[in-house]
Parts: C-alpha cells; structure tokens; sequence
C-alpha cells in the first residue's frame, strides 16, 4: 500500500485525502493549526468541482450548508443605500452554483475522512528524498518514511518552500491585499452583504442566516511596508493606517479587530509554477496555482486538483512521474482558465476614484429597468462560467479489491 503524506488539512488536502483512500493508498494528514479550523470567508463550488462533489456523494451535505445569502448593498460613507442586487449575481453565481463557508466544508470533508490519520498541531521541518521514498522529519521532533509528499499548505506552502525553493520565486502579487476576519453579529446585516466602496479600497460585511456573528472583508492597495502574514499585531496597524478616516462602519469593524480570533491577511496574490512535482513530491490547489481571492475559484480549483491529482497516481499503478506528469497535462489549460478571471475580477472589487464608483452604481440602480437585461446579465457570468467547465474529468479507475 503506498504511504501518501499531505500538508494541510484545507478543502484541497483533506478532499484528497478522500479520493487517494479511495484509490486505495495510505494518506496522512499534517496540519499547522492544533485544531480543524472554523474561520475564513464564504467560498464558492461551482462548475467541474459540483461533479466532483457529487462523485463522493457530498452535494446533499454541502447544499444543505448553503450560505442563503439574499441580497447584496451597496452604502455610502454614510450608511445610505447606493444600490442593490441578487446576492448570486454579485457573486457570479448561477444555476447549481453553491456558496458555503469554507469551515463548513472543510468540516463536511473531513467528517468524510474519519478513517483517515490527522496529525494537528504539527508541521513539515524537513524533506529529504530517498531512492523510493522520502523521509519527512516533523517540527515535533519525529521523523517518518512516506512513499510520496503532496503539499496542500496553500499559498505560503512549507513543502514548496522546502523542494522548490523560496516563495518569492513563485508568488505574483496583485496589488492589492485582503483581510477577513468575525466580528460582533450586530456589526452585519442577516443574509445581505452589505458593500461599502470608497476610491482604492472596499470594506464589506455580512452575516449568514442564524449565524451567531458576523464576517467582515478589507480589500486596499498593498502597503510598501506590508507586515508578514502571521504578524497579527502588525496586520491590525496596517489596516488601522490605510482605512483611516473612512466612514460607515469602518470606525467599528477596526475596533472589533482585536477580538477576531481569526484574522486573515495577505497580500493578493497567484501563485505561477513551471511544474508542481519534483521526483516524489507534489503540490495541488494553492500552494501550487493559488487563484487569489479575487478569483472567486480557489475552492473549485483545490477540489478539482485533487481528484484529478489522486486520479492520475491511481492510473499510473505507483509510478510517481507518469502521475505527476499526467496531472499537469489535465490541469495546467483549467488553471491558466481560472487565473486569468483575477485581475478583471479585481477591477470591478476595488474602484479607484469617486467618478467610477458613482458609476458602477448608476449601473446597478439602473439594470433591472434596462433592456437586454438577461444579456447584460449573461456577460458578466459567462467568463466564470467558462473558467469553471474548462476542463473534462476523468473517469475513476475501478477501486481496488
């Protein structure tokens, strides 16, 4: 039975813990955090990846965590309502589209691996390849023998680090950075996401039905002296600095930082890669084409990859370069797809000027009354929807006996 290690126990890590038990390997699972994690923001499944769900006979458990987001408004610095619109078409959703928050899928994976073995509060300290395996020692001072290594530490990923090189080689910043993070439930607005764009930067916030807090989103241009992404006190000051002087609710949203138990900051960034494996070790989902935020198809990406990853080992009987290889040629069009919705995504995220956010909201105000509507509509989600079908799954090979 080949001995499989996985770094990080996120959607892509933990979905391909799933199909590589499925294929019959021994997967193991090594995660940072000393516990699952319930934070983050809400994700989008769409496309290729709702199959994907659906061949593990997850879709009923993942629809059933649907967000139920309604309505999406836009305010000004004073709290006045600019526009409105469909949650799913602000978030580009259609048809079978789902939105659920990335702890409850993780959770919903997970649950879905019990059999599988989970070593939490620990970490990757070493890699060291050997003829027919490679010996992994841990942070915690152990060290085991694994036949192969697969990152799916995201975007700061140790185990690329460590085989391929630094992260800077590889990250391709955006410009801009992102910070998610709970806040006090009174601070949202139950089922809508409320937006609140002023020239250079967004704030935004929204709570889900019944939940017992709320989420809130800082996107602005990335600061010269951007504080590394686990320096929490630095993060706090960062945004502190850049979203000084803004209205609406920022002034509160700042001051609910230091009780976030869950702060999440980064930069916006891909990442970009000539090839996700060298000998035994490989990468899938953010640590080997992260998508950025702004993507909007970074979960999709991490579910796909992995089942098209565990696919391709499984059909290659144990010949660790013919899977890689076959991997990438399946990923690689899907991936490029799936980028390049970043950068036009962004544009309409982040305004730059007061004239272009008066606009943007004409538009919104006036879209319902305009003719061609269903067009206008189909235009802005035909580029998702593309990206998300742009590749064809392989069949499962049979499970072993």
């Amino acid at each position: 039975m080949t001995d499989v290690l996985i770094s990080g126990a996120g959607v892509a890590g933990t979905a391909l813990a799933w199909w590589l038990r499925r294929h019959g390997f021994r997967p193991t699972v090594v995660e940072r955090a000393a516990a699952p994690r319930d934070g983050g923001y809400k994700v989008d499944v769409r496309g290729v990846a709702l199959d994907v769900l659906d061949r593990m006979g997850l879709s009923d458990q993942v629809r059933g965590r649907d967000t139920g987001m309604r309505l999406a408004r836009f305010v000004d610095a004073g709290g006045r309502q600019l526009a409105t619109m469909d949650a799913a078409l602000f978030g580009g959703r259609e048809g079978d589209d789902v939105e659920i928050m990335r702890g409850d899928l993780t959770r919903i994976l997970m649950t879905a691996t019990d059999s599988v073995e989970y070593l939490f509060d620990d970490s990757i300290a070493a890699l060291r390849a050997t003829a027919d395996g490679v010996e992994v020692t841990f942070a915690g001072g152990t060290s085991r023998r694994f036949d192969l290594v697969i990152g799916a530490d995201g975007l700061h990923s140790t185990v690329r680090r460590l085989a391929f090189g630094p992260g800077s080689a590889y990250l391709r910043p955006l410009g801009h950075h992102i910070a998610i993070c709970t806040v006090p439930a009174e601070l949202g607005e139950e089922r809508v996401e409320l937006m609140h764009p002023a020239p250079g930067r967004t704030v935004g916030v929204y709570r889900t039905a019944g939940a017992p807090d709320a989420r809130a989103l800082f996107l602005f241009p990335s600061p010269a002296d951007a504080p590394d992404h686990r320096d929490v006190a630095g993060q706090r000051a960062a945004l502190a600095r850049a979203f000084a002087g803004a209205g609406w609710r920022v002034p509160e949203l700042l001051a609910a930082l230091p009780g976030a138990p869950d702060l999440y900051f980064d930069a916006m960034s891909q990442v970009r890669m000539d090839r996700w494996s060298t000998g035994r070790i490989g990468l899938v989902g953010d640590a080997a084409y992260g998508a950025s935020p702004a993507s909007g198809q970074g979960t999709s990406l991490g579910l796909v990859g992995a089942y098209v990853l565990a696919n391709a080992l499984a059909a290659a009987g144990g010949d660790p370069a013919a899977g890689f290889a076959a991997y990438e040629r399946r990923m690689r069009p899907f991936v490029d797809a799936n980028q390049q919705l970043a950068e036009r995504n962004l544009k309409g995220m982040v305004l730059g000027s007061a004239a272009q956010i008066r606009f943007q909201t004409l538009m919104l105000r006036l879209m319902p009354h305009l003719p061609g509507r269903e067009r206008m509509i189909r235009r802005v989600t035909e580029p998702i929807r593309k990206a998300a079908t742009a590749i064809t799954l392989p069949d499962a090979p049979p499970r072993p006996a």
